[in-house]
């Protein structure tokens, strides 16, 4: 079986919008568990956002997982440790993602009541680690391309 050949716009498109979800969490200015638990309608956007950040992170991961290594992911926390094992991120990088993985899915899934304080306190950890993440696999990219 020959591996996938790496789709460089898909993934470049992927980082592009997990950069603009950053931007529009960013833009919310300061957010706490109170003001989440005063304004659903906030609340269900800023869970909304950080789902699909790692939805897209988890897209790229296993697409690179795949190309790189010829093998892909068995969960969105596995996808990080993948993503360095084939280069696009470093370990550090993805030991600090990997927990946004059970966050997720406690917001897709409803395993929880949703403690607005938590969502809260993962939004700096978000906004930090997914634009590192975004820095290193696009120098990622550039050095494979050449």
């Amino acid at each position: 079986m020959n591996p996938r050949r790496l789709d460089w716009r898909a993934v470049e498109s992927r980082l592009v919008r997990i950069g603009e979800l950053l931007d529009t969490l960013h833009e919310r200015g300061e957010i706490d568990g109170q003001r989440l638990g005063d304004d659903e309608l906030l609340a269900l956007a800023v869970e909304r956002i950080l789902t699909l950040v790692v939805d897209l992170a988890f897209s790229v991961n296993s697409h690179v997982a795949v190309a790189e290594l010829g093998r892909a992911p068995d969960s969105y926390a596995a996808s990080f440790p993948m993503a360095a094992d084939a280069g696009l991120i470093t370990s550090e990088l993805a030991a600090a993602l990997r927990p946004s993985a059970g966050t997720r899915n406690v917001l897709v899934h409803g395993y929880l009541d949703i403690d607005h304080a938590q969502v809260a306190a993962a939004i700096p950890l978000a906004l930090r680690d997914y634009r590192e993440y975004i820095h290193q696999a696009a120098r990622w990219m550039r050095d494979r391309s050449g």
